[in-house]
């Protein structure tokens, strides 16, 4: 059972919260030790001023009871309780009480728990052991969300968290962001980011080496869809002199060059398999092997990966390596579109509008109410990137003062939604010398430009059934990797049909047939009689 302890205290050190209030504040501590819980609580009688109901419980079950009679205004909750899983915990708890404040505790080797507290609405992650300061630190940061001037002074470290890390948002979505990059960073497990392009996956790697221990060594970033599929192994692992034809000198890659650092593979599913295999090796063993060299070197680098694809369907479909996931998806971080995040368009166009204005040497006063409405309307489809580009191009194109509803509408004029990939119902306006080359109704060969080869009726789309046979026969045979004898058993049908057709296509597409001569002949009288019966008709 939850056991129930009522204490004041005048604390010396700490934040004090103020005994105007007479109501008792109610703490609930849910720890399986019972010499934490004993710690955390003398912690918290040095700490706090007024007047405090603290309960004690040591199972999952007991926290969710205890939180259900006593209604406590602060939560600290050890996410390693043998009964529930701490992700589920902090759910349950955060229906319960959708106002109070969970620190969820959480042990170093097991970050990822720790990130998932935080996505199911823990408020913040202290990593064990605890001490009085960091209670302290958040006992403060909480008692100032209660606070006369909550609003205000809670906005100003919004905003200095997100500055710091630099990033500028106030909105939920991205104070999961700034918590995660809290607990992450001191911590050397990869890190592997996910999110459309535009939203700040570059952003999110700078901030996690910038707040690790590795802050003081080298930040590699390396987009692997930008470089070429046959250097790519050499910017990574570096080569020796005369390794391929270019190769004059020996050359450091990046792993080499991020060594006690951080090393970013951005855009990483478009690592072929190849070198995924290699990359494997180098995580499993620390070690990398220039290009042409036969000699290894040890390299101590922490990991961290992002890409704009959906990952679990890249693996599913063989285009990536399912070991090379699991040893990468340690941490997963998504970067919330910027339509996700509430609130954020304005802060982040104001922001761009100053810098902006500043750089060209030009003053403007703000939006006016049309351009903010516009602005947070939108669907931004190229997120914080394409907002950024939007506002620039505002500032350079005009002379100065409100940002006004027609400058954005004539930047703004393709659908506001995620876009989509050109394809046959999306038509390229330009000229295309490409042909294609059909094989015609009558096995002529002939050349169509790219238009023409569409069909203009649908009974153009009708093929000979001698060409759907083939087709047929043709696609068994590739799929059974040429071998004929398989096929013809997957078709039910003899090998020796198969032979026999095959014979037969090469007979239909150099002679047309008679009857189908005579067909076609009948479908051009038709349209000849059918254009006659049209023409008289319309003279009436």
């Amino acid at each position: 059972m939850h056991k129930r302890v009522w204490y004041s205290s005048g604390a010396v050190l700490g934040t004090k919260i103020s005994s105007a209030d007479a109501v008792p504040y109610v703490v609930l501590i849910a720890e399986q030790s019972r010499s934490l819980r004993r710690i955390y609580k003398g912690y918290l009688d040095a700490l706090v001023s007024k007047p405090t109901s603290i309960h004690l419980a040591c199972t999952g079950r007991e926290a969710l009871d205890a939180a259900q009679i006593h209604q406590p205004n602060l939560i600290i909750l050890d996410l390693e309780l043998s009964d529930i899983p701490g992700h589920d915990l902090v759910t349950a708890l955060r229906q319960k009480l959708p106002e109070t404040t969970i620190l969820a505790v959480a042990v170093q080797s097991s970050l990822d728990t720790a990130v998932d507290a935080v996505r199911a609405g823990a408020t913040d992650v202290l990593i064990k052991p605890l001490n009085r300061e960091k209670i302290r630190h958040a006992i403060g940061h909480m008692t100032i969300v209660r606070s006369s001037t909550a609003a205000a002074e809670i906005s100003e470290k919004i905003s200095d968290s997100g500055a710091a890390n630099g990033f500028i948002g106030t909105s939920p979505a991205m104070q999961i962001i700034y918590k995660t990059i809290a607990v992450a960073a001191p911590s050397n497990a990869t890190v592997f980011i996910t999110g459309e392009s535009g939203t700040g996956k570059e952003l999110y790697a700078q901030a996690i080496h910038r707040r690790s221990k590795r802050a003081g060594k080298a930040l590699i970033s390396l987009n692997c869809s930008a470089i070429p599929r046959d250097l790519i192994e050499s910017e990574i692992f570096g080569h020796v002199r005369g390794a391929f034809t270019g190769a004059t000198e020996d050359r450091d890659g990046a792993a080499i060059l991020a060594d006690g650092g951080t090393l970013f593979l951005d855009e990483i599913c478009e690592m072929d398999l190849d070198l995924q295999t290699k990359l494997l090796r180098f995580i499993q063993t620390s070690t990398v092997q220039k290009v042409g060299d036969a000699r290894a070197r040890e390299v101590d680098v922490r990991f961290v990966c992002a890409t704009n694809r959906n990952l679990l369907e890249e693996v599913s479909s063989g285009r990536f390596r399912e070991d090379l996931y699991y040893r990468l998806h340690v941490i997963p971080v998504h970067m919330p579109p910027l339509r996700d995040r509430e609130g954020d368009v304005r802060l982040l166009a104001s922001a761009f509008l100053q810098r902006f204005a500043l750089r060209e040497g030009k003053t403007y006063s703000g939006f006016d109410a049309g351009a903010l409405s516009v602005l947070e309307t939108y669907g931004w489809p190229g997120n914080v990137r394409q907002l950024e580009n939007l506002v620039q191009n505002v500032v350079v194109m005009n002379t100065g003062g409100e940002v006004t509803e027609a400058m954005l509408q004539a930047l703004l004029s393709q659908p506001a939604h995620p876009c989509r990939p050109v394809g046959p119902q999306c038509p390229v306006h330009q000229f295309n010398p490409v042909v294609i080359r059909m094989p015609g109704r009558w096995g002529t060969g002939e050349t169509l430009t790219p238009d023409l080869a569409q069909p203009s009726c649908p009974q153009a789309q009708v093929q000979p059934l001698w060409l759907e046979e083939k087709n047929i026969i043709e696609r068994a045979v590739k799929v059974c990797g040429g071998n004929t004898v398989l096929a013809a058993a997957l078709l039910e049908v003899s090998p020796s049909t198969l032979y026999r057709k095959r014979k037969s296509w090469a007979r239909c597409q150099t002679t047309p047939t008679a009857a189908g001569l005579m067909a076609a002949k009948q479908v051009s009288a038709g349209s000849s009689v059918n254009r006659g019966v049209e023409t008289e008709t319309s003279a009436v």
